[in-house]
């Protein structure tokens, strides 16, 4: 697609094509059909596709860190609200040594295919090591 018709926000220009997470078109979520009880929790996430669309958008704008950050957000979207919680706790300054850093890049690439996120943990890991950021053993 030329620039000028891939552009923010996605809905204008991939609009018929965008699922939720739950895989039901964009077109079919709305006021109504929430107000009628129709949809889940699933219906309201958004899904990797239209996040690796964003992130496409964003690089062919010139917004680099943006897309990677968006790249990252379509990958954890395989990962359970409720570990995706963990995950970011231990990511805080402190939380976790070195070594329970560099288990969890090896999880997020082994188990969910979340090759950039686990690069970016990694990174954090050795800044954090580095820092003296990284909980001692």
């Amino acid at each position: 697609m030329s620039q000028e018709h891939e552009r923010y926000p996605l809905m204008e220009s991939r609009g018929e094509g965008l699922r939720a997470g739950s895989g039901r078109s964009a077109a079919e979520i709305s006021l109504a059909a929430l107000a009628a009880g129709e949809l889940t929790d699933d219906d309201l996430r958004i899904s990797p596709e239209a996040l690796r669309g964003q992130a496409e958008i964003a690089a062919a704008s010139g917004f680099g860190q943006l897309a990677a950050n968006l790249r990252r957000a379509a990958e954890l979207t395989a990962v359970p609200n409720a570990e995706l919680l963990c995950m970011y706790e231990m990511l805080r300054p402190g939380r976790a040594t070195y070594e329970e850093m560099t288990a969890l890049a090896a999880r997020l690439a082994g188990e969910y295919a979340a090759l950039e996120s686990a690069a970016f943990v990694r990174e954090a890991a050795e800044v954090y090591r580095a820092r003296g950021l990284a909980r001692r053993s």
